[in-house]
């Protein structure tokens, strides 16, 4: 396999990017489109006292759920965590920091850390906790929450298709959150279910230009995990 920016697994993606007290930013909603395979990693590497940034906390044995289970994770900077009882147990008994932000608010901080940009103004969250300690300002009529963007030391994320050059297409659900952390990092690392080579994805169809991907593994059976499987019985057609 050439080297350029394909590396041969997980682990070899990671390598000489890990360090205790990093932030990383953790692509995916729920559990679609989560970088497992370098979740994975991360744990095994043994890494420590993290901050993660990322929608969700994962569940109990699966995404960002096996960095808690290791006590890896220091600090979450979320907007949904309500899927994941041992989040919860840790943040209760103040083994686990966080910093809970509105979703909206969560992804245009992304943004703006991927664009350049410090900060920015919301209505979101003013007159809530949210809002606590933060600058509030006034314009046309209305007040306005001032939130900091967000960086980090990494960013891993998942897309579905991806070239050699690292330009990558995502699918579905996945491109919610994975396109703008490929932004908002000092090193973007991402794992790719199909890799092809230059000048196969239409130019389109690229929602992240290889020149913000540093590396690339590819996961050609990457596990896909229903987060809360619901069915209903069917109905007879009338006769």
């Amino acid at each position: 396999m050439a080297q350029g920016k394909l590396r041969p697994d997980s682990v070899a993606a990671l390598d000489g990017l890990l360090f205790d007290g990093m932030t990383i930013m953790s692509g995916g909603f729920g559990l679609c489109g989560i970088p497992q395979a370098l979740i994975d990693a991360i744990r095994d590497s043994g890494v420590r006292e993290l901050t993660v940034i990322s929608n969700n906390a994962g569940i109990d044995g699966a995404g960002l759920g096996i960095l808690l289970e290791t006590r890896q994770i220091a600090k979450m900077i979320s907007s949904y965590v309500g899927e994941n009882k041992l989040f919860e147990e840790q943040y209760l008994s103040g083994e686990l920091e966080l910093e809970f932000n509105p979703q909206g608010t969560l992804a245009e901080r992304i943004r703006a850390g991927g664009a350049g940009i410090p900060a920015f103004f919301t209505r979101t969250g003013v007159g809530t906790i949210v809002a606590e300690g933060k600058e509030v300002r006034h314009f046309d009529g209305t007040d306005y929450v001032m939130e900091r963007a967000l960086t980090a030391d990494l960013a891993i994320v998942h897309a579905h298709r991806g070239d050699t050059e690292g330009n990558l297409a995502y699918r579905k659900t996945a491109r919610n959150f994975n396109p703008m952390m490929a932004t908002a990092a000092r090193v973007t690392v991402a794992e790719v279910e199909i890799l092809v080579e230059p000048g196969a994805i239409d130019p389109d169809h690229i929602h992240t230009p290889g020149i913000h991907v540093d590396r690339l593994v590819p996961v050609p059976d990457a596990p896909r995990r229903i987060e809360q499987r619901t069915v209903r019985t069917r109905q007879k057609e009338p006769a």
